[in-house]
Order: C-alpha cells, then structure tokens, then sequence
C-alpha cells in the first residue's frame, strides 16, 4: 500500500513568524497595516471573487491607496521600507493565495482531509486567557477579536471593495445560493457572545470559544466553496449591451446569469 504523506503548507511556522515580524515593521511606518489573519480572509475573498484580481488590484487594496498599479512590474508602495521587504511579502502573500486556489477547487468532502482549505486564525482570547495576570494588565481594556473574526472582516474588506463583482446575478438560485453563503461569513464578523467551551489556542487553557463559534466556523468554511464554485459556474460578467442591440434567443444571456436569452431575460 502506496502511503500518501499530506502536503506542506504554502507557510510553514517559519514563515508565517516572518509575515507577522513583516506586518509588525510596516506596521511602524504606517499604524494602519492589518494583522496577517485580516490578510489570510482578504486573500480568501480574491480567490472567491467572480473574475480575477490580479496583483497590481490586490496589493495596493491590502496596503495602500487603493490605487490599481496598471500592467507590468510592481512599483515599490509606500509602506514598504525598500524593495526587497515587498518582494518577500509578495512572494509569501502570492504562495498562500495560490494554496488557496488549489485548495479551494480541489473536490472536498470533510474539513478533516489533508488539503481541505483552512483559514489561518488564531484563538486570541484564548491567547490572552494563558497570559499571566501582569501580561493581560497591560492589554487593559483593548477589545479582543473572537475566533476567525478578523479573517472575516478582512474577507469582508474585499467584498466591499470590489462590490460590483460581488453583485448577486439575476438567476435566482444561484443569487440565493451566493446570499446564503455570504450570510454565514458576515456572522464571524459578530463577537461570539455564546458560552465558552473549548480553548484552541491551548486546550488544556481556560476556555475562551463556544461551540458555537466553532461551528459557525465549519459553515463558514463550506461557505468559501461554495462561492468559489458559484462565480466560477457563472463565469464572468458579460458586458452591457448597448440600447438598439439585440442578443439572439440562443445567444448567452447578458445578464451573466448563464443561461440562454430566451430562458432568461428574453423569457
């Protein structure tokens, strides 16, 4: 019998020590660089959304004005200190969105497989619960995130953004479908307020996150596949037919809906 070894993370410990030390310098030149987990969801939304984002879209969205960099060569954005610290995070950044991707289109049948997506979040109430007393005073009164809830927000960061290619199309089932699976990320966007049950980030800490949460998490994750799967069975937007043009009753229906004209719009 042929043993199957799972295959390496896109990041291994190393180097996802390095993307934090990373953020953290740039986070000195410019307060607002987001944590890697924000990162992971936003990089999550890129890989789900309708057509794709190339990088000179992504990287100054993530972390800088928004601005797109046109074709070409990456110019150096403004929070990097030089060259070679936004090529690491390029390169870092670029191999998880590609595991992303791989992972994402790779038929899934239990979170428990090997390649099966995984966000990268982190417990940090649990964290802060195995803290000594001295250690959580001088956290004082700063909120603290719940499970995946920064990776939500920084999923939800991009949809947002890039709200025209999130707008639900025109066939119903596919318009429910995506709503359904939106629904249960913005719910991670929420402070769990439920019970506390289980400590992730040491389980024989105190506990800091309901089953709840943990469960909503799994919906959660189904629900990136099933994003992925949706606008990829859409395919891209077609563009606006101009007023006076009209498709023909076999031709693809120009709301993007997939669909013939005549069982779509033309119905």
């Amino acid at each position: 019998m042929t043993t199957v070894n799972p295959p390496a993370p896109a990041l291994d410990e190393t180097t996802l020590q390095e993307l934090d030390d990373l953020l953290a310098a740039l986070r000195e030149r410019e307060e607002e660089v987001p944590q890697w987990e924000f990162c992971d969801g936003f990089l999550t939304a890129v890989a789900c959304t309708r057509r794709p984002i190339a990088i000179q879209e992504w990287l100054p969205m993530l972390l800088g004005d928004g601005t797109p960099l046109g074709h070409g060569a990456l110019p150096l954005l403004e929070v990097f200190a030089d060259a070679a610290q936004q090529e690491r995070f390029v390169t870092l950044a670029q191999a998880r969105l590609d595991e992303i991707l791989r992972q994402l289109d790779r038929p899934t049948h239990s979170l428990e497989e090997a390649d099966a997506f995984s966000p990268e979040v982190l417990d940090t109430k649990g964290a802060v619960l195995t803290m000594s007393a001295e250690e959580q005073a001088e956290i004082g009164d700063e909120p603290i995130p719940s499970l995946a809830q920064v990776w939500a927000l920084g999923f939800m960061f991009a949809v947002e953004n890039w709200a025209d290619d999130w707008a639900l199309p025109r066939d119903k089932e596919a318009a429910q479908m995506i709503d359904a699976a939106m629904e249960l990320i913005v719910a991670l966007t929420e402070d769990d307020t439920a019970k506390p049950a289980h400590n992730l980030y040491d389980e024989d800490g105190p506990a800091s996150t309901s089953q709840q949460r943990i469960d909503a998490f799994g919906e959660a994750i189904w629900a990136v596949y099933d994003l992925r799967q949706a606008w990829r069975s859409l395919g891209p937007q077609q563009e606006t037919i101009v007023k006076g043009a009209q498709p023909g009753r076999n031709d693809p229906c120009p709301c993007g809906s997939g669909k013939k004209f005549k069982k779509c719009c033309g119905a």
